[in-house]
């Protein structure tokens, strides 16, 4: 990982295990260079070349890594698909990748219930957290294992999320990717189920709206389930914008019950129009993803005009998954993620803020996180 400080005065790198640590000055010379630990990959020498020269012209880091130790503390016990395996998997696959130099890490801090009330009422965060205190290991709002650790994690994923986008926002780094966990998605208001607790991606978008003042902001998802916890909690809010893409007919119901992807829910009230609900048949693929990214996302963002996108990156839409069946490749996420970024250089200066949800088969789920960084960190 790197850790970057552009100062008036200096700039500093950590590259662990990779060449060190080197400080300069001002114009003074550089000191301790260890030349002879330069990476003699061809590729690897460019990425870093390029992050020395962005960090000397103080230009902005491009893309921002955020991970902790406490997500690990959500214990799903044995046999669960979520369990924290599946950030040593993504862990394993980032650090082998020649892009793990030129990650800007940032730390996470534990949301506090003024966040979390952002989305939930008080009354599900006080069954939160008087059912963890009693030792309970399944909430009794739905289906979401909780530890004694859970509580912390939980809100360490929702704060981290919400000190990345104040990162990106202002200008620290321009794309970022946040390996979290629990996921958040199917966590609505009153209730946690489907593997989650709290509505991660829906508290950063209502932090960016309510105290950044933001009033377009796009929420993708492309989990293979419907984010039915995002719909009910920005349904009413017409400063939000949801696309949802899903497998029809699997859990929660998607595209069939009312409330999860439905293709005639398009937002309540005042936000009427602002969610576009995809269904696909298993074995969808690539193209139908990227298909209703360019042909129904892209066209109604040149209406929308988003100021910042969050994305639940679900990878249980992969090919390898054993929980889904839509059969996207590891390349079809670094294509979709493309076009997102495209989307974000047309209306919102690349500001692109992705959130782990799903994924299960542990070797697809590295490789895809490493593919959605290599697009995000892709060139202007």
């Amino acid at each position: 990982m790197t850790r970057v400080n552009t100062s008036k005065n200096s700039f500093s790198l950590d590259l662990h295990g990779f060449i060190g640590a080197y400080e300069t000055a001002m114009c003074a010379p550089v000191r301790d260079l260890p030349w002879a630990g330069l990476p003699r990959s061809p590729a690897r020498l460019a990425l870093l070349l390029l992050l020395l020269a962005s960090a000397w012209a103080g230009e902005v880091a491009p893309l921002a890594w955020l991970d902790d130790e406490r997500f690990l503390l959500h214990d799903t016990g044995a046999g669960h698909p979520e369990s924290p395996t599946r950030l040593h998997t993504i862990r394993a696959a980032v650090a082998a990748s020649p892009l793990a130099a030129g990650l800007l890490r940032l730390e996470a801090r534990e949301a506090e219930r003024a966040d979390l009330l952002l989305v939930h009422t008080p009354a599900y965060l006080d069954l939160v957290e008087r059912e963890v205190a009693e030792g309970r290991r399944v909430l009794s709002t739905g289906d979401a294992m909780v530890s004694p650790g859970s509580l912390v994690a939980a809100r360490s994923a929702v704060g981290g999320l919400i000190a990345t986008c104040d990162a990106v926002l202002d200008g620290k780094a321009r794309h970022a990717f946040c390996a979290v966990r629990p996921p958040g998605h199917h966590a609505e208001p009153e209730r946690g189920m489907g593997f989650c607790i709290y509505s991660n991606v829906a508290i950063a978008a209502r932090h960016l709206m309510e105290r950044r003042q933001l009033t377009r902001v796009l929420v993708i998802d492309i989990d293979v389930h419907n984010g039915n916890g995002t719909y009910a909690a920005l349904k009413s809010e017409p400063r939000a914008f949801q696309f949802h893409l899903h497998q029809h007919g699997i859990y929660p119901g998607s595209g069939v019950r009312a409330g999860a992807g439905r293709a005639d829910e398009t937002g309540e009230g005042a936000a009427l129009g602002r969610t576009r609900n995809v269904s696909l048949p298993a074995g969808s693929g690539d193209d139908a993803f990227l298909t209703a990214i360019r042909d129904q996302l892209a066209p109604a963002m040149e209406q929308f005009k988003p100021q910042f996108i969050l994305v639940s990156a679900g990878y249980d839409a992969h090919v390898d998954d054993p929980l889904g069946g839509l059969a996207v490749t590891t390349d079809g996420y670094r294509r979709i993620f493309a076009e997102l970024v495209t989307i974000a250089d047309k209306h919102c200066a690349g500001r692109v803020v992705a959130a782990l949800e799903g994924g299960y088969n542990h070797q697809a789920l590295g490789a895809a996180v490493v593919a959605t960084l290599e697009a995000l960190a892709g060139p202007r």
